[in-house]
């Protein structure tokens, strides 16, 4: 029998919390710097969609977000933890409509290495990202695996994951090993995947490949979070500065990212443990 007071206090503790923040990290078997074109427009439609969207950059390099948009040499999350600074310094609006914040400031002239982050820091660091998180909309993390091989905040762990995936067979054989490396590390869950650089017949094909592989030999499941073609005006707008939806609106790829951007605000992927079929392509 439910033990109806315990159940009456869960419930209570669930509605004071508040709702869960919505946090989807972006992982990539494609060339970095297409993965931080990528996630500018994507903010950037979802913004324009009427969503509050934070981007953090949780890259160790020089190629993330927050380096693509000349905005990583200010304060950073982890000087927050270390009580440094304060948190509305991290966070900084954008012209392309989103608010981006660096996880750990790069660190000498040459970005060749990242604040070491000891085991305090990275209990403060992971309480600091969860204050930051839980005041935005929608959080995207332009991520990578730290040099320990995991993520830099525990919550990213049960939260969503994206991996994006070119055609080659480089970046595809780059994106299942990168899916077999999470299902290790994270146990049986969905993980999303999203194809850049390609038209719908050639995403459908690389996904479908990736669905078949990932549950015969990993019993994963995957779920399509859709396509973005080649375009020639994504260049053209990066090199403007802006985003393709705002600069070229009618090209392709803005199409395509806006058709994005209201799949990620509708809904996310099932919830960790769910047992149903592959997501079809574009549904």
């Amino acid at each position: 029998m439910a033990n109806f007071d315990f159940d009456q206090a869960e419930g209570l503790r669930r509605m004071l919390a508040g709702p869960r923040p919505r946090i989807v990290t972006f992982l990539s078997a494609h060339a970095q710097d297409d993965k931080g074109a990528m996630l500018v427009n994507l903010g950037a439609s979802l913004a324009r969609a009427g969503n509050d969207v934070l981007i953090v950059d949780a890259c160790h390099h020089d190629y993330g977000v927050a380096e693509r948009l000349g905005v990583s040499h200010g304060a950073s999350l982890l000087q927050v933890a270390r009580q440094e600074c304060a948190l509305n310094e991290v966070v900084r609006q954008v012209p392309q409509g989103f608010s981006v914040a660096t996880m750990k400031r790069k660190t000498g002239a040459q970005h060749s290495g990242t604040d070491h982050c000891g085991a305090d820091d990275a209990r403060r660091l992971a309480k600091s990202f969860d204050v930051l998180v839980k005041q935005s909309g929608m959080v995207i993390v332009d991520g990578e695996f730290g040099p320990d091989g995991s993520f830099p905040v525990p919550i990213m762990d049960s939260a969503e994951i994206v991996v994006q995936v070119g055609t080659s067979a480089v970046s595809i054989t780059a994106a299942y090993s990168l899916i077999k490396r999470l299902s290790q590390q994270l146990g049986r869950r969905p993980f999303g995947v999203l194809v850049t650089g390609a038209t719908e017949a050639e995403a459908q094909l690389v996904y479908d490949n990736m669905c078949s592989a990932a549950s015969r030999y990993l019993a994963v499941q995957l779920t399509s979070m859709g396509s973005v073609p080649a375009d020639e005006y994504l260049h053209r707008a990066a090199r403007l500065g802006r985003a393709v939806v705002d600069a070229f609106p009618l090209a392709g790829a803005s199409v395509a990212f806006r058709q994005l951007a209201g799949r990620f605000a509708r809904a996310g992927m099932p919830p960790l443990g769910h047992a149903g079929g592959q997501t079809r392509f574009g549904a």
